[in-house]
């Protein structure tokens, strides 16, 4: 790869030579990082025009550096970065400035610090990773979404593609959301009524801006998608979290004054707890009664391979108080960041302005591959293909669980992609993390899924995602015999 001549810039405050300028600029570049092995540098010519200086002046510059072996001359072709030079694994560039900033004052609203879970960015090579939310390469079909994604590539797509559809989305991946996606959980949406987000995280952050502000109360479910509970901390509403049962959010103990409810009735997060249909209906009673909203975080709802899923909350709503929050990033793969708002018409209107404020849609390309791939029954097959896998991987956690004397805490009425367990009480189960990362294995601590001060730390979650079968009963074997020795 050549290096753009554009790219240098000679300091107008620096000292020294213009020669010793070009030598000193090259040479940071390769200390830093930014110039790899290998890279062949802009021509004499070139880079002189561009700095507006003699050619002779890059010219010896170009010489030095290969006389102390940072450059290599191959002839005709040009000077490269040598073999031999002292690169960097990473691009860490030099600090050209002293900050003086006082940031702890200039920042008005801090968002750093949260509980969100951060997965290991080299989960990949731990040989037993218990993890949530990651995809098996195995099981994702490439071929027929590189297809897809080829098909909104081409000419008859370039408006989709390219335009600026300043805040509206993909007729066509919104139809397949209205036609076939919805109906599935028993919901019924006109086109106006339904938002594309960057996934379900942005959904519950634009739901929460535009329902929440000093002085609303929103309630939580504890523990929670701590994603959820740090969106809600940044509205300035009064937070109450809400210790769920084995069927989920308890309705009667929702307190008066409550505006808005967020839930996870079909498939609790994180203990997977299926909220019973009775509750699910006295869960909507009592916020009629409060006149207040729910959002619903319906996610994972195709991974249910052990029974029907549950009749989504909005789908019993006659009220229109329910807000629905659907993704296809679980489903699909977690980077692809798609997901959904389902609502009444007024507050679409309102989430659709807020959104085009914020980043106007999310991209034109993915939407539309996204639609092909869904419309054309490649996600359909995609998710038969999953379901079957997360089963044979749920049966084989559940033997090898039973096996190694471990206790599921939850582990869900119609599937999933995940068990909640329990350690016993004396367990920091952050502290049994970080053990068994020595061992190769990864699992999840549950302190932070809870809202603060009373957080038990003996709870834990492991994934089954993103472990083959044939590896699950000796990492749970691993982590039986962590705990022993705790």
């Amino acid at each position: 790869m050549a290096i753009s001549a554009d790219t240098f810039f000679l300091d107008p405050e620096a000292r020294g030579t213009l020669q010793a300028q070009i030598q000193q600029m090259i040479a940071e570049g390769i200390l830093s990082g930014r110039f790899h092995a290998g890279e062949k540098l802009p021509s004499s010519r070139k880079l002189a025009a561009h700095l507006g200086i003699s050619r002779i002046t890059v010219t010896l510059s170009y010489t030095e550096l290969v006389a102390n072996d940072y450059l290599v001359s191959r002839g005709r072709s040009g000077y490269y970065i040598s073999d031999n030079a002292p690169v960097p694994p990473a691009y860490a560039p030099l600090p050209k400035t002293q900050d003086r900033v006082d940031w702890s004052r200039a920042i008005a609203q801090g968002y750093s610090g949260g509980d969100t879970v951060v997965k290991p960015g080299n989960w990949r090579d731990f040989r037993y990773p218990f993890i949530y939310g990651q995809t098996d390469p195995k099981l994702f079909d490439h071929a027929n979404w590189r297809q897809c994604a080829l098909r909104a590539l081409g000419q008859k797509d370039f408006s989709a593609l390219t335009a600026d559809q300043f805040d509206r989305d993909d007729p066509l991946l919104v139809e397949f959301i209205a036609r076939h996606t919805l109906p599935r959980r028993g919901i019924t949406a006109s086109p106006g009524q339904i938002l594309i987000t960057l996934g379900a995280q942005n959904a519950l952050w634009l739901a929460a801006q535009l329902l929440l502000k000093k002085g609303r109360r929103a309630l939580i479910e504890d523990p929670c998608y701590p994603a959820l509970r740090d969106i809600l901390v940044h509205t300035g509403c009064t937070l109450t979290p809400l210790r769920v049962d084995a069927a989920g959010l308890p309705p009667q103990a929702i307190p008066p004054r409550t505006d808005v409810i967020f839930t996870t009735p079909s498939h609790q997060c994180p203990t997977t707890a299926t909220m019973p249909l009775d509750r699910r209906r006295a869960l909507l009673d009592r916020a009629r009664e409060l006149d207040a909203l729910i959002v619903e975080d319906d996610y994972e709802f195709e991974m249910a391979f052990l029974a029907p899923p549950s009749p989504a909350l909005k789908s019993l709503d006659r009220d229109g108080r329910v807000i629905y929050v659907g993704s296809f990033s679980k489903s699909l793969f977690p980077g692809l960041r798609l997901g959904y708002l389902v609502g009444s018409e007024p507050f679409i209107r309102e989430a659709r302005a807020l959104r085009a404020s914020m980043m106007r849609h999310p991209p034109g390309h993915m939407q539309r591959t996204a639609a092909y791939f869904l419309s054309l029954g490649h996600y359909d097959s995609q998710i038969r293909r999953m379901s079957s896998a997360l089963h044979a991987r749920r049966t084989t956690m559940e033997e090898a669980v039973a096996r190694h004397g471990l206790t599921i805490a939850g582990q869900g009425a119609s599937g999933g992609s995940s068990l909640w367990m329990r350690a016993p009480g004396h367990i920091d189960t952050a502290r049994l993390a970080a053990t068994l990362q020595d061992k190769s294995v990864l699992i999840e601590p549950g302190a932070p899924y809870y809202a603060p001060p009373d957080r038990p730390a003996n709870s834990y979650r492991l994934g089954y995602s993103s472990i083959p079968s044939e590896r699950i009963d000796s990492g749970i074997e691993l982590i039986a015999r962590a705990i022993e020795a705790a």
